[in-house]
């Protein structure tokens, strides 16, 4: 499902009437305010949903794919990950 699959899906579950245009906007603000928080290193959590937060990742060392002989230094980063509710998990798994 994409972003406009996601808002149509939406409109048709609000009880609210509201517009695709004012679904989207809202989707946006959710998305933009999600990622704000995990920039400044906090954690988001919806309960029963699942928690949006960062992890560190190590520098390491890895290869070069096409030439396998080549290490290639690879600098530590912070990943966004995603972790799934109990609730979630149940539904998905009924």
């Amino acid at each position: 499902m994409n972003k406009a699959e996601l808002v149509t899906k939406m409109a048709e579950k609000s009880e609210l009437e509201l517009t695709k245009k004012q679904i989207e906007d809202a989707l946006n603000a959710f998305m933009g305010s999600v990622e704000e928080a995990l920039v400044n290193g906090e954690k988001v959590q919806l309960v029963g949903f699942g928690t949006f937060e960062t992890r560190e990742r190590a520098a390491r060392q890895g290869r070069n794919p096409r030439d396998p002989q080549q290490v290639i230094n690879i600098p530590a980063s912070k990943a966004p990950v995603f972790k799934a509710g109990k609730v979630l998990k149940e539904a998905i798994n009924k």
